[in-house]
């Protein structure tokens, strides 16, 4: 039993992806940094607050409903996002395409399906009817 375990421990993926998670939480913290760190205070110098948090709130039954804070973390979410797209996913895609220019590898379209084909052609000469 203990041999089975081991093994698959030891498995090519499983190991991946344990370098993957922490990885991932390494450069987690290095973009919520980024973003509570610069962004947030660009924004709070443009806009006067850093969070929405006393936006909005109503009291029903003595219970208290946060919009503000509902909006600070879909502001945050968005801002985490776009933080990830434009200091890494652009920079690498260029880095990918620069690299496979360099070695002369070209991305070829996927086959197109002979039925999609035609119901497009189909398509493109009602079009033309109309």
């Amino acid at each position: 039993m203990l041999k089975g375990f081991r093994d698959f421990i030891m498995k090519g993926n499983v190991v991946d992806l344990a370098v993957a998670v922490v990885i991932g939480a390494a450069f987690g913290a290095v973009v919520n940094s980024l973003v509570k760190n610069i962004i947030m205070p660009l924004i709070a110098a443009l806009v006067g607050s850093p969070n929405f948090d006393s936006f909005g709130k109503v009291t029903i039954n003595n219970n208290d409903i946060l919009f503000g804070v509902f909006l600070t973390a879909v502001v945050n979410f968005i801002l985490v996002a776009a933080a990830i797209y434009f200091v890494v996913v652009v920079p690498m895609n260029h880095i990918i395409a620069r690299r496979n220019a360099k070695m002369g590898i070209v991305e070829e379209e996927p086959p197109v399906d002979t039925q999609i084909e035609l119901l497009t052609e189909i398509r493109d000469s009602l079009r033309a009817r109309l």
